[in-house]
């Protein structure tokens, strides 16, 4: 079997299960945001059937997308929630991410559970082993009331990096050449699994860009076999939920095969208005830009903030350039205060803002006016994502971002290592 055939088999407490089987799944963690949560139509869906939360343990809320929020439905929407949550006494938190890094943080991401979300980069968790996969608000009101979900056991695209990745070169650029490579619906209901050298060799920092973007791709769920590094990241962060090591058989069968050369890849650039509208950075070195921004669930790690302080130490962003930081967590944000990473953010002419999801999908905190350009470290680039329909975005790796940032344009990062 495939990773997705041993996960939705586990979960749904069978021995096998066929690829495209629908499978009766049990729920490892349900979690909610302040968007597709509680107030849309799951508290009142839970009065009108009757029923309470199945398991509050396995239940989690946060408030991300509105905070802090910037209008006044903004805060009505994650009172709701907060209320909602803390009425329910399960575990809620806002003001300290992204959902998916606190997901990560708070060790819900467990190896070969099933994961879901009501935001479809859920499948970040994968990056932990976990079959981590986004769903719509009915149907988490039918996993909160009942704990179950029906499943189709989907196919799976193995993707192979080879090699290892040459100095500024980064996980961002090896999931941006995937979706170059697959295209942004290529992978439509399918499960992507990750392998090779240059993937093992890569930090949990980065294997969550990659699992993150999965569903750039169209994927279900991106699969990476948990290993020492995983294990050791569940136990700096206080881990004691369960959890199973689930690895592909051998003979798995999949229903397409990438092998990619980690040693060649160059930085990738994902330009307006596609995710798979991807070049080499060569290709669009020059661009004209009006912000930068290193930030969200896919690029505003610890080690996303380390790169983009080595590339920006000592020099400035270019002048009448935005410049905007968002760590992503409460816990990335400490890290980097102490380590001194925001003084050299701060100083190089960025603006620190709160964790958050705002500026990413366009809600507040640095949305775009028509005209403008920006390179992001975050997942989307639709038109409208971050602003006015008439602006631009671009997507890269933190390098990136930071070397366009000292330019005023696109640059390539690789001068700066």
């Amino acid at each position: 079997m495939t990773f997705a055939q041993k996960a939705l088999a586990r979960a749904a407490g069978k021995d096998y299960v066929e690829i495209g089987e629908i499978v009766n799944a049990n729920v490892d963690v349900a979690m909610m945001d302040d968007i597709l949560g509680p107030r849309i139509e799951i508290a009142q869906g839970l009065k009108e059937l009757g029923v309470d939360i199945w398991d509050k343990s396995k239940v989690v809320v946060i408030s991300d997308h509105y905070t802090p929020p910037c209008e006044i439905k903004q805060a009505e929407a994650v009172k709701f929630t907060k209320d909602w949550s803390l009425s329910k006494n399960v575990d809620y938190h806002e003001y300290e991410g992204p959902c998916h890094q606190v997901l990560a943080e708070a060790c819900y991401d467990q190896p070969g559970t099933l994961v879901v979300g009501t935001d479809s980069h859920t499948c970040m968790s994968g990056a932990f082993g976990a079959f981590g996969t986004g769903i719509g608000s009915t149907e988490m009101l039918g996993v909160v009331a009942t704990g179950q979900i029906w499943l189709k056991v989907p196919e799976s695209f193995r993707i192979e990096w080879k090699n290892t990745l040459g100095k500024g070169v980064f996980a961002k650029d090896m999931v941006l050449y995937d979706c170059r490579t697959i295209t942004h619906s290529g992978a439509t209901y399918k499960a992507l699994e990750y392998c090779g050298e240059a993937i093992r060799a890569l930090s949990m920092d980065e294997r969550m860009a990659i699992s993150n973007m999965a569903v750039e791709m169209g994927a279900k769920a991106g699969y990476i076999p948990p290993d020492e590094r995983t294990l050791d990241y569940l136990k700096a962060h206080g881990s004691t939920r369960p959890y199973a090591l689930l690895y592909p058989d051998d003979d798995a069968e999949y229903e397409r095969n990438y092998v990619n050369d980690a040693a060649t890849l160059v930085p990738q650039v994902a330009c307006p208005h596609h995710v798979d509208n991807v070049h080499d950075v060569t290709e669009v070195a020059g661009a004209h830009l009006t912000q930068v921004y290193i930030g969200s669930c896919t690029g505003g790690r610890i080690s996303d903030l380390r790169t983009a302080a080595h590339v920006l130490k000592g020099k400035k962003a270019a002048k009448g350039l935005r410049f905007l930081v968002s760590p992503a967590s409460r816990e990335v944000y400490r890290m980097a205060m102490k380590e001194g990473i925001l003084d050299v953010l701060i100083d190089a002419g960025a603006t620190i803002v709160a964790p958050s999801c705002g500026l990413c999908l366009g809600a507040h905190t640095g949305i775009l006016a028509g005209g403008e350009s920006c390179i992001s470290t975050s997942n989307r680039n639709f038109i409208g994502r971050m602003g006015s329909k008439d602006a631009s975005v671009y997507l890269g790796s933190a390098a990136t971002v930071a070397a366009s940032a000292i330019e005023g344009r696109i640059a390539d990062p690789r001068a700066y290592f």
